[in-house]
């Protein structure tokens, strides 16, 4: 506001040699200018914020430039017009005659101003989006490595051969089909390492082989309740099974306090819900790495959060259903 008061006084100064000669037309030139270079630089910055809420930089680049320099001019020759119209009623001081080149000056001055908060504003923007992308990239990596890290790692492995070991002896054909599940897992895990989304019903196919080798392993104590037929969308890879081992990992598992985690849809929402008793202690180390990891990841891929509910007796994890575009 100060700079734009002194760049307006000195182009009264500039002004005044040219058409007056008197102090008090100074004064009345120099109040004139600041206060059109004011209203002009704070209603286009307001203008531009507002256009650049509606039509993002982003994703329709053209249409905001385009409104941006016809609202620019609209708003410019209204208020020239305006505080012209006011400075001759209300204190009966005119410009000038010639209306047609103060606009044509006013607008010249302001498009060039305008021009460059454009040019910066994009280029602020194109940067953000630029750095938005890596941090997406670098989440959806350290992702990918979580999911990895809780899938195909030595205690999961060692847990799914244990429980086939005992299998074999009392169910071959339960064996059979243990073996099968446990390569549909491991194949899944592999197909999307390099995926943000996947459909998701390719999701609740792998989520089927997933819990059926964890309810062979825990047998009644673990109870798995999954409803997610006929549901159409996109969700982030191993979200599911993140949430599931998370349970799995953080509660305590016994015949006389059995797990159960119930799958569903509600409202375009995955619900995770599952009852809750913590352990005392935890097996595998764990600082709630994989939940922030869903909530980063959900962040870069849609604009509803995760939401996350906890009572006295469940525990709930709500992540949306992502929409084709």
């Amino acid at each position: 506001m100060f700079w734009l008061s002194i760049a307006g006084i000195i182009m009264s100064w500039f002004y005044w040699n040219m058409c007056c000669t008197t102090v008090s037309s100074l004064v009345w030139i120099s109040i004139f200018t600041v206060t059109l270079w004011i209203s002009l630089w704070l209603g286009n910055s307001y203008l531009g914020e507002s256009l650049s809420y509606f039509y993002s930089w982003h994703t329709d680049p053209v249409k905001r430039l385009a409104l941006g320099l016809a609202g620019m001019t609209l708003y410019t020759v209204g208020v020239v017009y305006g505080i012209v119209s006011f400075f001759r009623h209300v204190f009966n001081f005119d410009v000038g005659d010639n209306l047609s080149t103060t606009y044509t000056s006013t607008i010249i001055i302001t498009l060039i101003i305008t021009m460059f908060m454009t040019g910066r504003e994009f280029l602020v923007n194109w940067r953000q989006a630029a750095v938005d992308a890596e941090a997406s990239k670098r989440e959806s990596i350290m992702a990918q490595y979580e999911s990895l890290k809780n899938q195909v790692n030595p205690h999961f492995l060692f847990n799914s051969l244990n429980a086939l070991t005992n299998l074999v002896y009392v169910d071959q054909d339960k064996a059979v089909r243990f073996i099968k599940q446990l390569s549909e897992v491991y194949r899944y895990v592999l197909e999307t390492r390099d995926k943000e989304v996947v459909p998701l019903t390719d999701e609740v196919k792998f989520m089927e082989s997933y819990l059926f080798l964890q309810q062979i392993r825990f047998g009644d104590k673990l109870k798995i309740e999954m409803k997610m037929q006929g549901i159409k969308g996109m969700v982030a890879p191993l979200a599911l099974q993140m949430l599931v081992e998370n349970a799995i990992k953080h509660n305590v598992i016994a015949e006389d306090h059995p797990l159960t985690v119930k799958i569903y849809e509600q409202q375009g929402q995955i619900i995770v819900e599952n009852s809750l008793l913590k352990k005392t202690t935890l097996d595998e180390g764990s600082a709630g790495v994989g939940l922030e990891n869903i909530r980063k990841r959900y962040g870069f891929l849609s604009e509803s959060k995760v939401q996350v509910s906890t009572g006295p007796e469940k525990f709930l994890v709500s992540i949306p259903i992502i929409q084709p575009s």
